[in-house]
């Protein structure tokens, strides 16, 4: 791990932008860049998703930066980044990004994966879905 490897770390109310993570993956150094894209989708489990709201606890934002600084220490990147939204969102919008530079490829995968998997198992942020049949469901909650 590069010193200085966490490269971005926010929650945000407005929309996502992929290039604010690539942005701040791009070295010389690197020949790998990966990103991790998660979008709204229009269902799940097998039921038509309208809309859903994400909430996140007071401490996600600092959660999330202990899972970037970890992540950078379990892999040999030279950057990460990961940025969450919160608030209403419609289908289609971008709801999180992550992304790991490396001097090779395999290693920014493993990294991109390692920090999109941690961040849903351990920073705080709640999906509230609701479903087109007028249904809802809470995501992720305690």
């Amino acid at each position: 791990m590069s010193r200085g490897a966490v490269r971005l770390v926010e929650i945000r109310e407005t929309p996502l932008v992929v290039d604010d993570v690539l942005d701040q993956l791009d070295e010389s150094v690197d020949g790998g860049v990966t990103l991790f894209v998660g979008k709204v989708r229009d269902h799940d489990g097998g039921r038509g998703v309208s809309g859903l709201e994400y909430s996140a606890h007071p401490s996600a934002l600092d959660r999330l930066r202990e899972v970037c600084e970890e992540v950078a220490a379990r892999h040999e990147v030279h950057g990460v980044a990961a940025i969450h939204r919160v608030g209403s969102l419609a289908i289609g919008d971008l709801a999180v990004v992550v992304g790991a530079a490396a001097a090779h490829r395999g290693v920014a995968f493993d990294a991109s994966r390692d920090l999109i998997d941690t961040l849903k198992d351990r920073v705080p942020i709640w999906k509230h879905q609701r479903f087109t049949d007028g249904g809802e469901e809470w995501v992720g909650t305690p």
